[in-house]
């Protein structure tokens, strides 16, 4: 299908990948309609669109199925990416299922109600679980391991029970470890490499779960969302593609890698017990995105690490103002 431009949606677009692929869309000439309830998306995420008209940002819940389809109208194609995280899943089991297994449900039948097009439901190297063979293709059994991989899972399941009942145009693009500028790095939300950098600039040890060695497919922001919009004009109706930069990577190497970036080469990490059901190794097969979509992934490990501590440094020029938002241990709950 080739890329028309239009009125599309995006669930989650003021979030960290969803702000960036309304980047992309907006630079491509589309309007797109974005809704979050900001209760992890930020409005500044969007700040830099809103005058301009081309992007309406509506504060809306996806459990909230007769305000989507309204929101709906017009569009040409949805981009689902509202989302809780794999953490929150860990000690808040049932929002996670609520946003993310009946959340897609529910923007699933308001695309249908709307007459939508093209649905592209943006899942998770998580459906997957730990790899059992690498590199991982679309084909790898899926065994998630937490509550948030296995809500992403459902969420694949019925997108593709709308393709086949409803005859929807959908594709579900399935991203590995995204990292760039905008990623969390606060609380439950928090993810290794902005915690990381917070942490280390803030001249405290980087944190490491486990040994170390369990891997992961580090894949820099503008790489996934490049694929995003690659899958949502592809032919690869009612399949499924992955998203990954295609390299394995230890977290040791990662954390290595911001403390040489950092300046902080004199600062050791520290270890602590594993986290509950982390996946132990996630390799990207992608081949089947390089042959169907044109594919490439431009940003290594190294160059994107060097990338993301520049923004930040540029973003938060007073760390101290930010490290207390860093939450060591963040699969619990805060104490109140």
């Amino acid at each position: 299908m080739a890329a028309e431009r239009r009125r599309v949606a995006v669930t989650g677009g003021a979030g960290f990948i969803g702000s960036h692929l309304v980047d992309a869309l907006v630079a491509r000439g589309d309007r797109v309609v974005v809704i979050d309830n900001l209760s992890v998306g930020r409005r500044e995420n969007l700040a830099h669109h809103l005058p301009s008209g081309r992007v309406e940002l509506h504060v809306a819940d996806v459990l909230d199925g007769d305000r989507l389809t309204p929101l709906f109208d017009g569009v040409a194609t949805v981009f689902h990416l509202a989302t809780q995280c794999i953490r929150v899943s860990l000690f808040d089991p049932e929002l996670v299922h609520k946003v993310n297994t009946e959340g897609t449900l529910r923007v699933l039948t308001a695309a249908v109600a709307a007459r939508i097009r093209r649905f592209v439901y943006v899942s998770s190297s998580e459906a997957f679980g730990s790899a059992k063979t690498v590199p991982m293709s679309e084909d790898h059994p899926r065994d998630p391991t937490t509550i948030y991989g296995a809500s992403k899972l459902a969420g694949e399941h019925y997108t593709m029970a709308f393709h086949r009942t409803y005859g929807l145009e959908t594709v579900i693009a399935r991203p590995f470890n995204t990292y760039g500028p905008r990623a969390h790095f606060e609380g439950a939300y928090g993810e290794l490499i902005p915690k990381s950098v917070v942490r280390i600039l803030s001249g405290r040890p980087p944190l490491i779960f486990g040994d170390g060695e369990q891997t992961r497919d580090f894949t820099y922001v503008e790489d996934t969302v490049r694929g995003i919009l690659l899958a949502g004009d592809s032919d690869l109706v009612g399949e499924s593609v992955n998203i990954a930069r295609g390299e394995e990577v230890t977290v040791n190497r990662v954390v290595d890698l911001i403390l040489r970036e950092c300046g902080r080469a004199d600062l050791r990490a520290e270890h602590g017990p594993d986290r509950p059901a982390d996946v132990r190794r996630h390799y990207g097969d992608i081949s089947r995105a390089r042959r169907e979509l044109g594919f490439a992934p431009l940003v290594d490990i190294t160059d994107g690490i060097r990338r993301y501590v520049h923004w930040f440094r540029d973003a938060y020029p007073d760390i101290g103002a930010v490290a207390a938002q860093e939450q060591p241990v963040n699969w619990q709950p805060i104490p109140k």
